[in-house]
């Protein structure tokens, strides 16, 4: 921060009060000028104060310097003599005199802590700002109570030093005495102390201080959002992008990036989807394969299959490989599009380079069964086997459909053979009645030729 020059109208009337004051040392006796040193002094004092003369001034005080003088008479001349150099912007002579009539027992009582922050004032005119914080510190200890102005001079002051710490808490006096009325400096001073105090949750309780104050400066919503990133907060720091979003302060494709990227991260794929989707569609990010391939994989984890499908065959008609048609493929799919499905993975097939051309097989087996081709399925399957990907799943659906068709067998012989037992009971109480001479059913007369068409049904299941 820029340093202000501290020589002022204040400084100079408090060096001049040093100057005529009546303070004196508890360990000088001497309480009065001689008459001649007297009238020596009064003449150097009235061409300083009245004449405005400090050279004339100068050359009256160094015929006192001159004379035999007591120790009042010395604390007065040191202090005048510091009031005439201030006044010549000979700083360094000024303190070197103050000090001497602090050292000497010239200066005393309250007139010390005074002395000590005007030294410190000198010293920072003079630019040496290691000696005006020991100063301002001397002047501290010595129980004065800063005001306002004076807080955010000694943290302006540690702040050059590189003393952060201890600029904190005056900057903190500074903004409390400011309040709701404090100016922007005063924040962003003490944000920078946080800052390189590390005390990020202050720091972040100011940069939301300043964002209640202008809800659309970037600057601060950058801010709070890389502080959220510096401290591995990024669930805050996606809220504060998000909130940017929907602010409208995010413009470039980068920043829209960043909010679907959040969004899928958080485990929020439709989301992410649907932003994406709409700023391709109000032309804020590009039509690329690779965006239309991010907003397809996003609307598949979200399993919107029937939204990801369009986005799909539009990336696939961007390539010259089946990859994307093989993805289209699973899309329909999920939706029980079996004919659609078939013919995106035969596309793909066609079309080449997958990584899993065996799976491809597979899912369009998968497919044919669900239609109950089961023997189109099955021929698919085992074309599938010819692929190291595919192999295991393609022989596992095999195995199910030989299965299956054990199944399906044994299922039929038995109801087959229920059936003939049924025929075969008929038959016997057909044989009972012929015995005992009763009329016959009409079912007895053609039970033999039933009996006999059931059996040749048990002996094609058997032999197929």
């Amino acid at each position: 921060m820029r340093r202000a020059h501290w020589m002022t109208g204040v400084l100079g009337a408090a060096l001049f009060a040093v100057a005529t004051g009546t303070a004196q040392a508890q360990s000088c006796e001497a309480t009065e000028f001689s008459s001649e040193t007297g009238q020596t002094y009064l003449n150097a004092e009235t061409k300083l104060l009245q004449e405005k003369n400090p050279a004339g001034a100068l050359t009256e005080l160094n015929k006192l310097r001159a004379m035999e003088l007591n120790c009042y008479e010395l604390g007065a001349v040191l202090r005048l003599s510091a009031a005439i150099k201030i006044e010549q912007g000979n700083a360094a002579g000024a303190v070197q005199d103050l000090e001497e009539a602090i050292r000497v027992g010239a200066i005393t009582g309250a007139d010390i802590p005074k002395t000590y922050y005007n030294i410190a004032q000198l010293y920072l005119q003079a630019d040496d700002l290691q000696k005006s914080k020991d100063y301002m510190e001397r002047w501290i200890r010595s129980g004065a109570t800063p005001t306002r102005d004076q807080n955010f001079q000694l943290a302006v002051l540690y702040q050059k030093l590189d003393d952060f710490r201890s600029a904190l808490p005056y900057a903190e006096k500074v903004l409390q005495a400011d309040g709701n009325n404090a100016d922007r400096q005063i924040i962003d001073f003490l944000i920078f102390l946080y800052d390189r105090t590390g005390n990020k949750a202050k720091k972040a309780e100011l940069l939301e201080r300043l964002l209640v104050r202008d809800p659309n400066d970037r600057k601060v919503w950058d801010a709070i959002s890389g502080e959220y990133f510096q401290g591995n907060e990024e669930r805050k720091a996606f809220e504060v992008q998000k909130a940017m979003y929907l602010a409208g302060l995010l413009k470039t494709e980068d920043e829209l990036m960043r909010v679907v990227n959040f969004y899928n991260r958080f485990n929020a794929p439709y989301e992410a989807a649907k932003i994406l989707e709409r700023e391709m569609n109000r032309g804020n990010i590009s039509k690329s394969f690779e965006r239309l391939e991010l907003l397809a994989n996003l609307y598949q984890v979200a399993r919107e299959y029937d939204k990801a499908i369009p986005i799909i065959r539009q990336a696939a008609q961007m390539t010259n490989n089946g990859q994307m048609y093989e993805r289209l493929g699973r899309s329909y799919f999920e939706l029980a599009d079996y004919d659609e499905s078939i013919s995106a993975y035969r596309e793909a097939i066609s079309k080449g380079n997958l990584k899993e051309p065996g799976y491809a097989r597979v899912m369009i087996g998968q497919s044919l069964y669900e239609q109950g081709n089961k023997a189109g399925a099955r021929e698919s399957f085992r074309d599938a086997t010819n692929f190291a990907d595919g192999r295991r799943a393609a022989q596992g659906w095999i195995g199910f459909l030989d299965s299956e068709e054990r199944a399906e067998e044994a299922f039929a012989l038995f109801e087959v053979r229920t059936r003939l037992e049924t025929l075969q009971n008929e038959k016997k109480a057909c044989d009972q009645l012929r015995v005992l001479g009763d009329a016959l059913p009409e079912g007895c007369s053609t039970v033999d030729d039933r009996i006999t068409e059931v059996e040749a049904e048990i002996a094609a299941i058997q032999g197929a």
